[in-house]
């Protein structure tokens, strides 16, 4: 089984290096970008005798505590087999 978390700011928060992202892909010119945010993506393999319950409630739980930063910071998690 598998968790993908997915880790952003949060959208008052700042993003000077996606910002910077925006200024260089438009310098190559790639037109009609508004904004760039980026993030941090997590796979987590878990042991197949893991209920997706349990896998999901482990995912979030270190999302929360070790991933990312609660102040700031967003996150999703999705649960595949």
């Amino acid at each position: 089984m598998r968790a993908k978390v997915y880790v952003t700011l949060k959208p008052s928060v700042l993003d000077p290096q996606g910002k910077a992202i925006q200024h260089s892909v438009e310098q190559l010119g790639y037109g009609g970008i508004e904004d760039i945010r980026q993030g941090k993506y997590f796979e987590i393999e878990l042991d197949e005798s893991v209920k997706e319950e349990d896998a999901r409630a482990t995912a979030e739980r270190m999302a929360r505590e070790v991933l990312s930063n609660p102040v700031i910071e967003d996150f999703r998690v999705e649960v595949e087999r």
